[in-house]
């Protein structure tokens, strides 16, 4: 197996951390920055051929400056030429510049570029608006249909309040988006947007949470349950339900990260009796009718390692993370939605340094460790590197992500030229018979 580097022009070929893929597996999307922080100051949206290196350009922002709007973190539909990606608010300047806040997610039909479609609304004039939001999404995921979109989101009507008001906090949180227009009154300052699609938050925070309780005042790095969902542990199918990451605080008032679910109904559109869905002045956005939250890890060292989104294998019977085994190494673990019992997949004596993604077949799981791509078969253990370990100046970078069809995996890796070092995409064919 001898890797390709895709692109070789002298700036940044950002990957993001799944969904990278067009839906036929022949284009690979990207934003161009260097650096995993610096959304802020990238201004442009592109896609590359995997077979030939051709580069379209899909996107680039108005006036953009160091201060925004900023794009990144983009994802292709599993089903349609369509990506999605995080935009900074339209008006961003050295006042008002590009935050945790101040961004929305826009998608691009790809024969369509340069032609922004804002998919949530954002409303952060009252009164309010139900399926808008008031603040920023970020890291959209496509549901296995691609019909529904996940995100994490921190509000701004919150951030706001907090700083008169110390009892209040934004805290981050999770929320989907699916099919349904929203309208919102334009404003002169470019700061709210009508959308289409329907958003709303699905994960409950607390400022308050009790020791040894499953409170939590984070939720974050959430992953879709499988394609089309998962069994649930009484027979029944569960069609869309999301895992997410969440911190809590144990008996002896020590904070770590737990997997949680949540199972979502068909109809997201109502809240429940008594609250408003879009919030208030004074308090955030509530947790619509039909979505059930529940902690499924009670481990001893919580979720460590390398910031990373959960996975789910495709058939959504299990779900991978991160965290030190006994041994001290940070290796890869699975849970079934339905709780139980936490199995231990990879063995490595050293740390895995990314994180994780699963074959389309769920057979094995890809990262990168000692500065290297590896992979796992997730039900021997067995694992094997695919590339030889790097120097620094040239090691992978981030996730490491899998065709359509599980015969190519994509990655980023710095490559150094005259003018410094640049993110570049590889590719690598996988000989799954190797496991």
């Amino acid at each position: 197996m001898q890797e390709k580097q895709l692109t070789t022009d002298a700036k940044g070929h950002f990957l993001n951390t799944n969904q990278g893929f067009s839906a036929d597996g022949q284009w690979l999307v990207y934003d161009t920055r260097n650096d995993d922080s610096k959304i802020i100051s990238t201004g442009s949206i592109e896609m590359v051929n995997v077979a030939t290196g051709e580069i379209k350009a899909l996107y680039h922002t108005k006036n953009q400056s160091e201060y925004g709007p900023g794009v990144g973190a983009v994802s292709f539909s599993p089903v349609a030429n369509r990506v999605i990606f995080i935009q900074g608010i339209r008006n961003a300047n050295e006042k008002n510049p590009y935050g945790f806040t101040r961004r929305t997610g826009v998608a691009i039909d790809i024969d369509k570029p340069e032609q922004p479609i804002y998919m949530d609304a954002r409303d952060i004039t009252e009164p309010f608006t139900a399926g808008a939001l008031r603040g920023g999404t970020h890291a959209h995921s496509w549901s296995g249909d691609g019909k529904w979109i996940s995100f994490t989101y921190n509000d701004f009507v919150i951030e706001q309040l907090s700083k008169t008001n110390h009892d209040v906090k934004d805290l981050r949180t999770v929320g989907v988006m699916f099919p349904r227009k929203v309208n919102v009154a334009d404003d002169l300052e470019g700061e709210n947007n009508s959308g289409e699609m329907f958003s709303v938050v699905v994960t409950k925070v607390t400022e308050n949470r009790k020791p040894g309780s499953d409170d939590i005042d984070k939720a974050f790095d959430e992953c879709w349950i499988g394609k089309k969902g998962y069994k649930k542990a009484d027979g029944n199918w569960q069609e869309r339900a999301i895992a997410f990451q969440g911190n809590v605080i144990d008996e002896n008032g020590v904070q770590k990260t737990e997997v949680f679910v949540v199972d979502l109904s068909a109809d997201l559109s109502t809240a429940i009796t008594g609250e408003k869905l879009e919030g208030t002045a004074n308090s955030r956005p509530v947790v619509p009718n039909g979505v059930k939250q529940r902690r499924i890890t009670f481990t001893k060292e919580g979720i460590l390692g390398p910031r990373h989104w959960l996975r789910s294998s495709p058939d959504g019977t299990n779900i991978a993370f991160l965290s030190k085994d006994k041994t001290g190494f940070i290796n890869a673990f699975m849970v079934s939605p339905n709780g139980g019992t936490v199995k231990q997949v990879t063995f490595n004596q050293f740390d895995i340094q990314s994180g994780l993604n699963f074959s389309p077949n769920g057979r094995y799981i890809s990262y990168v460790a000692q500065q290297a791509i590896y992979i796992t078969n997730v039900v021997t253990g067995k694992t094997i590197a695919l590339t030889p370990s790097a120097t620094e100046n040239n090691k992978p970078v981030s996730a490491v992500l899998w065709s359509p069809d599980g015969n190519l995996l994509a990655y980023n890796r710095f490559v150094e030229n005259s003018e410094g070092k640049n993110l570049q995409i590889f590719l690598l064919p996988v000989i799954s018979e190797l496991l």
